[in-house]
Parts: C-alpha cells; sequence; structure tokens
C-alpha cells in the first residue's frame, strides 16, 4: 500500500471530525455572547437561562474542539514533513499568530468567563464571554489564511527552491481568504441556528407533550407550569425555547442568504483561479455555458475524455452566470484545461528522490469527479434543506408553540444534522478538488513561477506504510470514542433541559436524563446555595 494515500486518508478523517466542532463553537459562541448582552441589557431572567444553558453545551464542543485540532498540528511533522518544510516559511506566521495571540486569548478568557460568574462585575464578565468569542473567528481567520495560500499563492519569493513570504500583507489580505472567511462565517452561523431550532422545538414539543402549554380556541400557545418543579419547567422556562427557536430559525436564514451570496463569489474565484476543480465539480466536460444539475456514469473513469458522463438536465446560461455574471460567456470544460495544466506543469512526475518510486509517473490533473460533483451538490443540498427547515418552522410556530407531533418533533431535531452536513461536503470539496497540488499553482500571470507543490511531494519519505496504518487506527479508533462521549454528554444536558445547567431552578430529578441531581432530591449541587458556590455547576 502506498504510504501517501493512506496519509490522506488519515489527515481527511481527522480533520472532517474536527471540523464538525469549529463551525458550532464559533456559531454558539456569538449566540451565547449575545443571549448574555440581552441578559445583562433586560435583566430578563429568561436571557440568564438562555446563557447558560447554550453556554454549557458550547463548552463540551470547544473541549473537544481543543482535543481534537491538537492532533492537527502533530500529523504536519509526522506524515507531511516535506509539506511543512515547503510552506513553513509561509505559514509561521498565521499558525504562530493563530496559537499564540488568538487561541491563548481565546482560552485565558474563557477561563474568566467560567469562574467568573457573581466574581467579576456583570459588564467586565460580558467582555469575557465577547472577547473568547472574537479570539475565535481571529483564530478561525488565521487559519484560513494559511489554507487560502495552498489554493492560491501569494506573497512569496522562490528562493532555493522554497517560497519564502516578501508580502505578508498580500499573504493576510488574500481574496480567496477574504471571501472564504466570510463563507465559513456565515456556515458556522447557520450550524448555530439549526442547533437552536432543533433543541428548542424538542423542549416545546415535550411541554406539549407532557401538557405544561396548552392552545387556546385560537390556536395560540397558553404557557403553562409544571407543579412540583419549581422554576425548571415554568413560564420562563417556555420563553427560553421559544426565544431559542424563534432566534435559530431566523439565523438560521440569514445565515442562509449570507452562505449562498459568498459562495457565489467563492466559485467566481475558484474558476479563475482553480478552473479545473469547477469543472469536475460540474461535470463540465466540454466548453459551455449550462449548470449540470444532475449527471451519472463512471464520473471516476476517463478523466480526460468523460466518455462516461451522461448529464439527464441541466440549466442553460447558469454555469456562466455563476462564473461570469452573465449567461452567454462560455466556462472552459475539462478537455480543455487538462492540456493547458500539461503544457505548463508537464506530464509526469521529475525524476527527484523527494517522489521515490513515484518520480516519473503521469500526472492525473483532474481531481475525481465523483467526489468534487456530488460535494458540490450535497454542500449546496444540505444547506438547503437546514434553511427550509427553518422558514418551514418559523411559519408552523408562528402561534406561540410547535405542533403536538412526535414525528414533526424528529424531523426538526433531525433537521440539526443538515448545515453540519453542508459544511463538511463543502470542505471535502474544497481539499479534494484542488487534487493533485497540496499547494495549487497560481495562474494569474502576475503570480510567482513555481509556487506549487504536488501532494505526491508532500509526504515524509521516511514513513511506512505499516506505520501509517498503525496511526490510522490508532486516531480514528481514539476519535470514536471522543464522538461517543461528546454525543453522550450533548444529549444528556440537553434533555436535562436548564436545570442542567442551573441546577437550583429544580429540586427535583429530571424525568429524561440524568441532569446530575441525587435521588434525595435536594442535588448533588446541594441547592441554590451552592449552585452559586460552585463556579462549574454550569460547566460539568
Amino acid at each position: 500500500m502506498d504510504p501517501l494515500e493512506i496519509a490522506r486518508w488519515q489527515f481527511g478523517i481527522t480533520t472532517v471530525y474536527h471540523f464538525l466542532m469549529v463551525p458550532l463553537t464559533i456559531g454558539l459562541g456569538l449566540v451565547v455572547a449575545t443571549l448574555q448582552s440581552c441578559w445583562l441589557k433586560t435583566k430578563n431572567p429568561a436571557y440568564l437561562r438562555l446563557t447558560k444553558f447554550w453556554g454549557k453545551l458550547f463548552l463540551i464542543n470547544f473541549v473537544m474542539g481543543v482535543a481534537t485540532g491538537i492532533v492537527q498540528e502533530f500529523q504536519f511533522g509526522m506524515a507531511w514533513s516535506e509539506y511543512s518544510r515547503f510552506v513553513g516559511d509561509v505559514f509561521g506566521a498565521p499558525l504562530a499568530m493563530e496559537a499564540l495571540l488568538a487561541f491563548f486569548v481565546e482560552s485565558t478568557f474563557l477561563g474568566l468567563w467560567i469562574f467568573g460568574w457573581d466574581r467579576l462585575p456583570k459588564l467586565a464578565h460580558l467582555a469575557t464571554i465577547w472577547m473568547a468569542t472574537l479570539a475565535s473567528i481571529v483564530s478561525a481567520y488565521f487559519i484560513l489564511v494559511a489554507n487560502s495560500w495552498m489554493q492560491h499563492p501569494v506573497g512569496v519569493e522562490m528562493i532555493q527552491g522554497r517560497p519564502v513570504m516578501t508580502d505578508a500583507w498580500a499573504v493576510f489580505t488574500n481574496n480567496t481568504a477574504m471571501i472564504t472567511f466570510v463563507h465559513t462565517i456565515f456556515g458556522a452561523l447557520a450550524v448555530a441556528g439549526g442547533f437552536l431550532f432543533g433543541i428548542a422545538w424538542f423542549h416545546l414539543y415535550r411541554r406539549r407533550r407532557d401538557g405544561i402549554d396548552t392552545v387556546n380556541a385560537a390556536k395560540r400557545v397558553v404557557p403553562g407550569a409544571q407543579a412540583g418543579r419549581g422554576a425548571g419547567r415554568d413560564k420562563t422556562d417556555y420563553l427560553v425555547w421559544w426565544k431559542s427557536l424563534r432566534f435559530g430559525g431566523w439565523l438560521a436564514l440569514v445565515a442562509f442568504l449570507g452562505v449562498a451570496f459568498s459562495g457565489h463569489a467563492q466559485a467566481q474565484l475558484m474558476i479563475q483561479q482553480q478552473p479545473l476543480k469547477m469543472a469536475s465539480a460540474e461535470a463540465a466536460c466540454h466548453d459551455g455555458t449550462a449548470f449540470s444539475v444532475f449527471s451519472f456514469g463512471n464520473l471516476g473513469g476517463d478523466k480526460v475524455t468523460c466518455e462516461n458522463v451522461t448529464t439527464v438536465l441541466e440549466l442553460p446560461g447558469l454555469l456562466s452566470f455563476l462564473a461570469h455574471d452573465n449567461f452567454t460567456t462560455p466556462v472552459a470544460g475539462v478537455n480543455t484545461l487538462i492540456p493547458q495544466y500539461q503544457e505548463q506543469y508537464g506530464t509526469h512526475l521529475p525524476d527527484k528522490e523527494i517522489y521515490g518510486d513515484r518520480a516519473g509517473q503521469e500526472i492525473d490533473y483532474q481531481p475525481v469527479m465523483g467526489v468534487t460533483y456530488w460535494g458540490f451538490r450535497l454542500m449546496i443540498t444540505f444547506g438547503g434543506l437546514g434553511a427550509l427547515a427553518a422558514a418551514v418552522g418559523l411559519w408552523v410556530t408562528r402561534k406561540g408553540t410547535v405542533p403536538n407531533s412526535k414525528w414533526l418533533s424528529r424531523l426538526a431535531v433531525l433537521s440539526i444534522l443538515a448545515p453540519f452536513g453542508a459544511n463538511v461536503a463543502g470542505w471535502i470539496f474544497t481539499e479534494m478538488g484542488r487534487q493533485p497540488f497540496v499547494v495549487a499553482p497560481n495562474p494569474d500571470p502576475s503570480g510567482v513561477d513555481g509556487v506549487f507543490m504536488y501532494t505526491a511531494a508532500a509526504v515524509s519519505p521516511g514513513v511506512t506504510a505499516g506505520e501509517m496504518i498503525f496511526s490510522l487506527v490508532t486516531l480514528t479508533s481514539v476519535y470514536a470514542v471522543l464522538a461517543v462521549i461528546e454525543v453522550r454528554y450533548l444529549v444528556r444536558y440537553i434533555r436535562a433541559g436548564v436545570p442542567g445547567a442551573m441546577p437550583e431552578l429544580d429540586p427535583h430529578d429530571g424525568d429524561d436524563g440524568d441532569d446530575g441531581h441525587d435521588s434525595d432530591g435536594k442535588g448533588d449541587k446541594g441547592g441554590k446555595d451552592s449552585g452559586r458556590d460552585d463556579v462549574l455547576a454550569f460547566a460539568y
């Protein structure tokens, strides 16, 4: 087995898993900071409960994101040392700023936020969550600067075969990074919006199912309270979930519009900078203007002539609109682009020691069409499904609560997965579409010649297939365990509701799930006073 392929699988699995945490952390951080701001301004206790509940889920996800992200750094040295040497002079600045500035600021202020309840002045405490959230956004920006340089290298000079940064401003304001950053932030907000919407629907449905909330003759909600449950399921509890559902639904819709418009701009850049990626995403074998809605066949077969691809449904002019904002300018297809790549970059891997047994092999410049084609469509489909669920949900719940339907509740909860699916599909499409380059060439005539790197040259030359298989199995197993742990804790505290984050609200056990209380009814946090003393009561 080729260590290169195993290394790619390893990095792909760990990166995709880590990327599940990233958008939720960014999106939920902004939500929690906004909710705490609303509480400080209005003094409405519902906003305090909202802050504590969603803050607890945010912390669980943040911890798992840190644990899974650290592995990414190790892989650069273990499996991709040649890649690290090539990009090191460029990546040093953004990655150092991400770690030394953004991540440490994020962790420090998040710690102050956790321990600062009732210890810091309220305004100072609010500032800590905003600083932590903004630091996570800045952290994402620095990471995207590094990744975008791989997609579109700028601001460097080739010295002794390695790119050296000569224009930091060009690197940090790379147009690819700018639009990717906007697209990623809107994607994170879509994830957070869907997360709020689905979980809030679940709790409102439980209140309907248990007879706490009813509807009158005008089909409008009549909030109630469950006797014997303290403040855990009172009318303020209703407001918590109602506000969460409406806020999440509108956030998901606005985020989808942001994703759509920024995605359009990103696609136009992609056609300029990596035309083969976009041509493969469309299964566009020949020059044309039509957008393929559905094609079938052996999309990974004869990639040069595309003889095995059949387009079933296409929209005339739409591809040209995506690329050029008009409906008539043709977009280059695979069969036109591949000869151009071969003429400019060669037809075979150079006969250099770094390539090992792969030296002299013919270069296949077309990305795997099946992955790029379906990745692009799944990204759009999942994003659209998330927005559709939010739009329908906002309309159905306009009179104050959700229908008393178990199946609709299940569909609402499942809709949480749609934005996650869109983010993952988009990431896979972006990274797989760059192949066979790990650093794609800059086609701009003003760009620096020779700033590109084949993926075949990036893998560590000393690693064996056995070592890579061992690390792949080990890391995948560890990540699987972490996935079980995270899902278990998220489900546990989601089912516990607000008392899971504020145990002083409910002196009794929850009906569903372990919310951290003892069977004596006093709770393992010892009631209201103890709940205030234990600064981590809402964090574990």
